[in-house]
């Protein structure tokens, strides 16, 4: 009911002032300017030289003939002489003296116009001849009801048939299988059968100029909100175009300028994101467009890495070919691609050996099998004795410049006593299964929303 006041609102304001606006403007108008016009245009008539009586007779008995028949004029006497017309009398409006002036003024012969008009300001008469124009005005606007309310009637019609096929998604999915795409195509058919019924009830109503009118109102209004909301308008666009494209799906582990989680949904105005310890992250989706984005997921096969430093005076060969063995050795790890070790770098204190590892993440945990890694690398060179030692300061008094330091770094290299050897526990099964908490919370979330999700499985994937 409320669309349908505001439509009966809309029409009565556009369509019932146009149709009655000369009655309303003869109650409450006033042409200042008219006076004017008629100076102009008598300047420009050129005067004859012959005349007579019996122009002049002409003139006034044809001016009272017109003014005779017309109701708010009949009361004007006319005087004419040698050309020069004099209006006498009362009238009741402004607009009615104007309108003498100009008839005056129309009628050939007429050299120049003299208004003795007086305004009638009787209370009485006013209030009598305001009274016959409402009474006017009224019919007028009863004769013309029928027609206002069948246009209105079918503006509305227009309107729920547009609507009722805005929301037939199950034809517009067989056009756009996406699901963004479908509700935009609904709605656009909406606005297009809104448009028609404007311009058919216009039509109806012999308004059609107006549609031009409105429609340039409505563009200058859409510019001026358009750069109003044009963060919104550019996180729309960016939305129509991931979900052409998904450049993840729902649980992909993904890193978007740095922000790692796993993929919730994708809505018309953000991307949301479950991160690592379980906290919501909201992007807008014109920063995802426009993002570097990692997914983590996409491929099944993951490499991992890491730096440990060793004592300069292993051989560095000897420890390669030990971690290789520990990297072959545990659960996880891929023997194809095949693991790595490299020497990155001589440090001040260590030679730094970078450790690589793949990881099947579909059969196995990416970070239990990366910290099981470290664990064993770390357990098999103490086994070993390889030394990965801390950084060393030397600190000399200016007067023991000439004494010899203590060798701190031979004592790191002596080997532990018996005794002093760390309890290695060998025998316990370490778990690196695929954990699934992130996922499983990620899924519960997509379920429990009712916010639409344009992700798709059948979408194009970059």
């Amino acid at each position: 009911m409320n669309t349908l006041s505001a439509v009966f609102l809309f029409f009565s304001i556009f369509i019932a002032y146009p149709l009655h606006a000369d009655q309303i403007t003869n109650l409450l108008a006033i042409d200042a300017s008219h006076e004017e016009s008629n100076q102009d245009s008598s300047a420009n008539k050129v005067i004859e030289v012959n005349t007579s009586r019996q122009t002049d007779k002409k003139i006034q008995t044809r001016l009272q003939k017109i003014f005779s028949e017309i109701a708010y004029l009949a009361r004007i006497k006319v005087h004419v002489s040698n050309g020069i017309v004099t209006l006498e009398g009362q009238v009741n409006t402004t607009s009615a003296e104007n309108k003498a002036l100009q008839l005056a003024e129309q009628v050939v012969g007429v050299v120049e116009v003299e208004n003795q008009l007086v305004i009638n300001h009787d209370l009485e008469d006013r209030l009598e001849n305001t009274w016959i124009k409402l009474v006017k005005t009224l019919k007028s606007v009863l004769t013309s009801l029928p027609i206002v309310l069948m246009a209105i009637t079918a503006f509305a019609l227009f309107w729920i048939i547009g609507r009722w096929l805005s929301r037939r998604q199950s034809l517009y999915r067989k056009i756009a299988p996406n699901y963004f795409l479908a509700n935009l195509l609904g709605q656009i058919t909406q606005l297009i059968f809104i448009l028609f019924g404007l311009i058919f009830a216009l039509s109806l109503l012999d308004l059609t100029a107006l549609l031009g009118s409105i429609l340039g109102a409505a563009g200058i209004m859409g510019l001026a909100v358009g750069f109003a909301v044009k963060d919104t308008v550019e996180n729309y666009i960016a939305s129509i175009l991931l979900s052409l494209r998904n450049p993840f799906e729902v649980n992909d582990l993904v890193s978007v300028n740095g922000i790692e989680g796993n993929v919730v949904r994708l809505t018309t105005r953000a991307t949301i994101l479950l991160s690592l310890d379980g906290n919501h992250i909201r992007i807008p989706n014109s920063s995802v467009f426009k993002a570097v984005i990692i997914n983590y997921t996409r491929n099944a096969e993951r490499r991992f890495e890491f730096d440990v430093g060793i004592d300069p005076q292993h051989d560095l060969l000897a420890v390669k070919t030990l971690a290789l063995e520990v990297l072959n050795s545990i659960e996880g790890v891929l023997n194809d691609p095949k693991p790595m070790v490299s020497i990155e770098a001589l440090g001040d204190f260590s030679v730094i050996l970078r450790i690589y590892g793949w990881t099947d993440q579909e059969k196995y945990d990416f970070l239990k099998v990366k910290s099981e890694t470290i664990r064993q690398i770390k357990q098999a060179f103490d086994q070993e004795n390889i030394v990965m030692p801390e950084p060393t300061y030397r600190i000399l008094k200016a007067e023991e410049a000439n004494v010899h330091a203590v060798d701190e770094d031979s004592k790191q290299s002596q080997s532990l006593s018996a005794d002093q050897q760390p309890r290695m526990i060998s025998d316990i099964t370490v778990d690196v299964s695929v954990d699934n908490t992130i996922e499983k919370k990620a899924t519960e979330e997509l379920a429990r929303s009712e916010v639409e999700n344009l992700l798709d499985k059948n979408a194009a994937q970059e």
